[in-house]
This record gives C-alpha cells, sequence and structure tokens, in this order.
C-alpha cells in the first residue's frame, strides 16, 4: 500500500513566533481563502506549482510522507524539551489536507511532541471536530465579522470560522486568536468592537495577537506572477501609533481577562 502524502512547501527550523518554545513550523500547500494580504501567496494553491524565474524554474510544493516530515521533526527533540516547544502546522490553511494532518498529529502524540494549529478554521465541523483532541494549542485567524465583507474580501463566508471557534471554545484548549491589522479592511472601529465582543462572549481565550499587515511577500507576488492587490491598492503598513490606537480599542472592546498583545 502506497503511504499517505501530502503536498507541504516549506519546513521551518527554529521557528519562535508560531507558538511557545523553539518550533518546527510545517507548512501545508492550499488555502481556501484568497486574502489580497496574504503573506504566503505560494501557498494558495493545493497543487505543486511550477515557476521560472531568471532562466530558472523552481517547483514550490512537494508530495512528502508522513514518515518524511516526521523525520524532520524529530531532528528538533532536544530543543522542544529544552524550551518547551514542538511543532506548528500553518500554511495556507492545513484543514484544506485534513487526513494528511491528522495522520501527523497522531504520530506527534505517540512522540509526545507538542502541537500547535494554525488555522483559519474554515471546514466542515465533522472534519474539525475530528482534529481538535489531537492539538495542544490553537492559533486562530479572526479576520471581519461582518460576513459580506468577508466574502468580498476573502472570497468566502465566515459562518464556519464563527462556527468552529464556537466548537474549540467549548472544549478547554489553548486559544490564542491571531488578529491581521489591514488598513482600511480589518482595522476599523465597527470590526474591532464586533471582534472583541464575539471573542469576549467565549470561554477559555485569553489572548488576541495583533499582527500587523507587512510587504515582505512582494517579491513573492513578482515571482509567482500573481497580481499584488495590496500594492495596488497602495495600503501601507500600519505605523507603531496606530497599532497602539488599534491595541488600546480592543481592550475598549474586549473582556478585561483577555490579554490583548502586538508585534
Amino acid at each position: 500500500m502506497k503511504p499517505m502524502q501530502g503536498i507541504i512547501f516549506d519546513i521551518k527550523r527554529f521557528a519562535i513566533h508560531d507558538g511557545p518554545g523553539i518550533r518546527t513550523t510545517v507548512f501545508f500547500k492550499g488555502c481556501p481563502m484568497k486574502c489580497p494580504w496574504c503573506h504566503n501567496p505560494e501557498s494558495q494553491k493545493k497543487c505543486p506549482e511550477r515557476v521560472g524565474n531568471n532562466g530558472k524554474t523552481e517547483i514550490i510544493g512537494k508530495k512528502r510522507s508522513v514518515a518524511e516530515v516526521m523525520s524532520e521533526i524529530e531532528k528538533e527533540v532536544v530543543f522542544y524539551d529544552e524550551s518547551r516547544g514542538g511543532v506548528t502546522f500553518s500554511g495556507g490553511e492545513p484543514l484544506v489536507q485534513p487526513q494528511f494532518l491528522l495522520a501527523l498529529l497522531k504520530e506527534c502524540r505517540k512522540r509526545d511532541i507538542h502541537t500547535t494549529l494554525d488555522t483559519t478554521g474554515y471546514t466542515s465541523p465533522k472534519t474539525f471536530k475530528s482534529i481538535i483532541d489531537k492539538v495542544d494549542m490553537f492559533l486562530y485567524d479572526l479576520k471581519i465579522m461582518d460576513e459580506q465583507n468577508h466574502i468580498r474580501c476573502t472570497g468566502v463566508s465566515n459562518r464556519l470560522v464563527l462556527e468552529n471557534l464556537k466548537i474549540l471554545a467549548k472544549k478547554g484548549k489553548k486559544i490564542i486568536i491571531r488578529f491581521p491589522v489591514i488598513p482600511g479592511i480589518t482595522d476599523t472601529e465597527e470590526n474591532i468592537k464586533a471582534v472583541g465582543t464575539f471573542v469576549s462572549s467565549l470561554e477559555n481565550i485569553s489572548e488576541i495577537d495583533l499582527l500587523p499587515y507587512h510587504r515582505t511577500a512582494e517579491g513573492k507576488y513578482r515571482r509567482l506572477k500573481k497580481k499584488n492587490l495590496m500594492k495596488t491598492m497602495r495600503v501601507m503598513p500600519p505605523g507603531d501609533g496606530r497599532m497602539e490606537e488599534i491595541k488600546q480599542l480592543f481592550k475598549k472592546y474586549t473582556a478585561p481577562h483577555i490579554e490583548i498583545k502586538r508585534e
């Protein structure tokens, strides 16, 4: 029988911003959302992509077996133990490849490796429930509360995102909400109030991380020959002062027990 395979486009070692401690971050290919501010545009298509640049051809995304990925993860076990770190599954959206994700989570559990899932939460509740108990910690993206605005900006409804977050909050798992600060899109007071109010109504959420838009992915868009809508719209990264304003707005509209952090 052919071993189960998934499509991975990168494995980053010694990551320190994708969960507690020193981590290995495994990047899955494929995402159901098409956010114009995406920092990993190479992750959007599920299939491997052939990219030509300066006469050279590069393949982004490679089929990997569970054993191959676990071999990479296990190389850093000593660092996980010393720093209370582990592995983070990111993307793209790992839940686009649910069976492969579940297989990796089970193998990590067997080896007592801490797991974090960086997710949009956009999948069926059935699929989402199948992985919850195998994950130690969730980094959960929450972008836009108004459904029509969410559809306009990401291409999909936020109903599954919100429904799955409600399911997750009742499970008692460690959850950190990640809020992308996109000027003129997500950073309106109306949206911040809606996010803060919604998150405050849930159990087991004690932190919201504010992630500012940045322009470091511009080279990726050029290499992939993808249209960079943020550049066309002339969206600039929020400055330090604006990030502090947004932090204070979240404090205004969020329950006191929830800590607001910013990069």
